[in-house]
């Protein structure tokens, strides 16, 4: 494993974020003490609890979820676009450097700028919430889970647009409705049944029920099914990586 050459992909995609940090930081910031003013006093003022959780708190997993499949995909998907739109893919893929090495360096930059831009939040909402963990670990673990698996998934997204219009598209209009509709700010049990098992079918609903237990102890997927979900589409997305360096499928157009 040439680790030189994966630390200097991953300084790099670094220091991009850090040029930007004012805008980085302060945007999520912001984003999400709407979130609370709009939500949390409009809708919280109604609905106190949901499934014995104040509301204010309980949407902070879904705010947590939801900037984190944005960014991992964004950062991933812009990370390694840049090269291929300036040409300097090419020396990327000339230089000694295995595929192995340059999806660690590309995808472990866009989960670590994920993962902090979560955090960031969760800081945030402290400030409007009390906030409890029952479970750090499980935490921690679909954190890192999620910023690894859609990076991956944005690392493919980069590959396969030819042009910023593809790069906005997945982002903007599959995944935050998807995020949206997956029981970001309510419970699926609060749907009608036809609804709750339609709901089934958004992956999303895996995924936030998953990290919502982690917080809460409770959700409305059962936590191995969640977990297995997760797992899965990480898989998917190895996959996806690999046929595409096996192929050269789209890394030099």
């Amino acid at each position: 494993m040439n680790w030189p050459a994966v630390r200097a992909i991953y300084v790099f995609e670094m220091h991009r974020f850090l040029r930007t940090a004012t805008q980085s930081i302060l945007a999520p910031v912001i984003s999400t003490s709407l979130y609370f003013v709009v939500f949390g006093a409009a809708i919280g003022a109604r609905m106190n609890t949901v499934d014995g959780v104040p509301y204010g708190l309980f949407i902070v997993p879904g705010l947590m979820m939801l900037s984190l499949l944005t960014q991992s995909i964004t950062n991933a998907s812009f990370g390694i676009y840049f090269p291929r739109f300036a040409g300097t893919i090419y020396e990327i893929l000339s230089a000694p450097i295995s595929p192995v090495e340059v999806v660690l360096g590309y995808v472990g930059a866009a989960a670590s700028k994920a993962i902090i831009i979560a955090l960031i939040i969760l800081a945030t909402a402290a400030l409007f919430v009390p906030l409890r963990v029952e479970h750090p670990f499980w935490m921690l673990a679909f954190l890192l889970l999620t910023a690894v698996t859609f990076s991956l998934f944005g690392f493919v997204i980069g590959l396969w647009a030819d042009g910023f219009e593809r790069l906005q598209m997945v982002p903007l209009l599959i995944i935050t409705p998807l995020t949206f509709l997956g029981g970001s700010f309510y419970a699926i049990e609060m749907l009608p049944p036809f609804w709750q098992t339609v709901s089934l079918a958004n992956p999303v609903v895996y995924l936030i029920s998953g990290f919502r237990w982690s917080f809460f102890g409770r959700a409305d997927i059962g936590i191995a099914a969640s977990l297995g979900m997760t797992m899965l589409f990480l898989v998917l997305c190895l996959g996806a990586v690999t046929y595409i360096f096996r192929t050269g499928y789209r890394l030099k157009s």
